[in-house]
């Protein structure tokens, strides 16, 4: 499955490395694309719940939008 989801509070490319680190240190996640940008990132996934993904991304400090 993929999602996009909105994180608003990403501005560079730390940013962008931690969100996609987080995710990709879950079981499930096949990728993860930040598009610092729009403030999105796409995740190929598989096997996980949406609140999972949400939670990576909220326990480095960045807020998720639905």
């Amino acid at each position: 499955m993929t999602i996009t989801l909105k994180v608003p509070g990403m501005k560079c490319m730390h940013c962008e490395a931690a969100v996609k680190d987080a995710l990709n240190e879950l079981s499930g996640v096949n990728s993860a694309v930040v598009d610092l940008e729009s403030k999105t990132v796409t995740i190929d996934y598989e096997g996980l719940e949406v609140s999972a993904l949400k939670e990576a991304i909220e326990d480095v400090g960045f807020d998720v939008e639905a």
